[in-house]
């Protein structure tokens, strides 16, 4: 088993709160990563349909059969169970005695807010990150291969070929995930949606535009987007906001949560076929911003990252906004290193005197510093050297 990082947290946690929450993905490792913190726990998984009915329709005999600690699996499909669970832990407030999973913000989100405020700890399991990949599979260093490969735990522990497993799992998702979650009537459109998606990866998504492509109105598809990044399928990166400049792009830019999945529906199968897409450059672009939210949900922390763009054609692909003091990174797909990787960085800190030191992210092996930069391969942890 891959230790992974957020493991530490959890079990911190677990002596502190009652109950602990973690969300993430279908696929990330959620049930495995719970087992390995709580081995002794009663396991509980609500998508086994006899389980299900019996919390839905008798949560009292539910729980006189299945004893605390207890984990709960997929919670978010029996979202009452959690009102029980506020009564039972306020009965009996024992540290960790409730573990909870599940796979769809919105539901788990709404329902631990109205039930569990305050008595849940809330983590976040992606799945695997280049750094805990790493010492495990020598092709994390091979960008191309790890990007079309993806971080899906089961790609790497029972060795699925990825075109495989990505085409099961979108296809489990398009037939059953998105039906639980909202009516849709033409899934064909959804399915659509979702390929033209992959093709605007670290793009600021036009709505009307793909409405004219799809024949469905754009109301509708900021809804589907809502949909797929409650099931993380996507990621939206928020554009970065202070006073130095009034005129900000307040749209989003896009990123599929998974590099495996997006290269899938974009009909990349090999790595050699990859690094020859003229969508290259965004592919890594979408590994290294996933890595560095990884980074920080692996630690218990929010995200704080953002893009920066104004209406001047200044960019800078990532800001890390730590202790409000904001940390420009460019990322760039190349194995060469070229003095004007680092002209975003150096724009940005001219206008903002007060930002700390910048990061450029690329794929060569050659790492050094400069006074205002870092210059660092995409395998680093960057976030942390960052101060």
């Amino acid at each position: 088993m891959i230790h992974r990082q957020l493991r530490s947290e959890i079990i911190s946690s677990s002596k502190l709160f009652p109950i602990i929450t973690l969300t993430g993905p279908r696929q990330s490792g959620k049930t495995t990563l719970v087992k390995a913190c709580f081995p002794d726990h009663t396991y509980c998984n609500l998508e086994n349909p006899e389980l299900r009915t019996l919390a839905n329709n008798d949560p009292k005999t539910f729980f006189h059969i299945y004893k605390t600690p207890m984990i709960i699996d997929e919670v978010q499909r029996v979202p009452e169970l959690l009102s029980w669970i506020q009564i039972l832990s306020d009965e009996n407030p024992i540290h960790g005695q409730y573990i909870l999973t599940g796979s769809n913000q919105f539901q788990l989100n709404e329902a631990i807010s109205q039930s569990l405020a305050g008595r849940t700890a809330v983590y976040n399991l992606l799945p695997l990150s280049l750094s805990e990949l790493q010492g495990h599979y020598s092709e994390t260093h091979q960008k191309e291969t790890t990007i079309v490969n993806g971080f899906l735990p089961r790609l790497y522990s029972d060795k699925i070929p990825a075109d495989l497993i990505y085409s099961n799992y979108f296809r489990t998702y398009i037939e059953r995930d998105v039906r639980l979650m909202v009516n849709i009537k033409n899934l064909s459109q959804f399915e659509n949606f979702i390929r033209l998606l992959a093709g605007r990866i670290g793009q600021i998504v036009n709505l009307s535009s793909l409405s004219n492509d799809i024949g469905v109105s754009s109301t509708t598809l900021s809804s589907w987007l809502s949909i797929l990044e409650a099931s993380y399928i996507i990621y939206r990166l928020p554009p970065y906001h202070s006073n130095m400049r009034k005129r900000i792009t307040k749209s989003s830019k896009l990123y599929f949560v998974e590099t495996g999945l997006a290269t899938w529906l974009l009909g990349i199968k090999t790595p050699a076929q990859c690094i020859r897409d003229p969508l290259f450059g965004n592919l890594f672009e979408n590994m290294i911003v996933i890595e560095a939210v990884k980074q920080r949900l692996n630690i218990g922390k929010e995200p704080q990252l953002y893009f920066y763009r104004d209406d001047k054609g200044h960019e800078v692909d990532l800001i890390f906004n730590k202790h409000r003091v904001p940390y420009p990174i460019e990322i760039k797909s190349s194995m060469t290193w070229n003095d004007h990787f680092s002209n975003g960085i150096k724009w940005f800190q001219a206008a903002s005197p007060t930002c700390g030191k910048g990061a450029v992210i690329y794929s060569g092996d050659i790492e050094f510093d400069r006074e205002t930069y870092m210059v660092r391969n995409f395998n680093s942890e960057i976030l942390t050297q960052l101060d």
